[in-house]
């Protein structure tokens, strides 16, 4: 019986992905907020973006689906959530600004 990768290793596998504008991992810039295995086998990654316009959204969404189906070998769907992105929201602060 195979395990589904938990949350810890869902994310760590998403910090290969990185925001191509800033050059930094989308899980050091706080940017997965959620996610979930659904009952139906699926995963539901709950995440924001530093812009609610980001003309990368497409392309970011597109790499967090391919990362998590690569872990779990199953669908997953990625919700882009309202709330604002804020640096202080990082996980890392690489200029020292909080």
């Amino acid at each position: 019986m195979a395990v589904s990768p938990n949350f810890d290793e869902i994310k760590e596998a998403l910090r290969e992905v990185e925001d191509p504008e800033i050059g930094m991992s989308i899980v050091d810039l706080g940017l997965i907020r959620e996610i979930n295995e659904e009952e139906d086998g699926s995963t539901h990654v709950k995440m924001l973006l530093t812009t609610p316009f980001c003309p990368a959204a497409g392309w970011i969404v597109d790499q967090v689906k391919q990362t998590t189906n690569r872990l779990t070998g199953g669908d997953t769907q990625v919700t882009l959530l309202d709330e604002l992105w804020d640096p202080s929201m990082m996980e890392v602060d690489p200029w020292g600004l909080f």
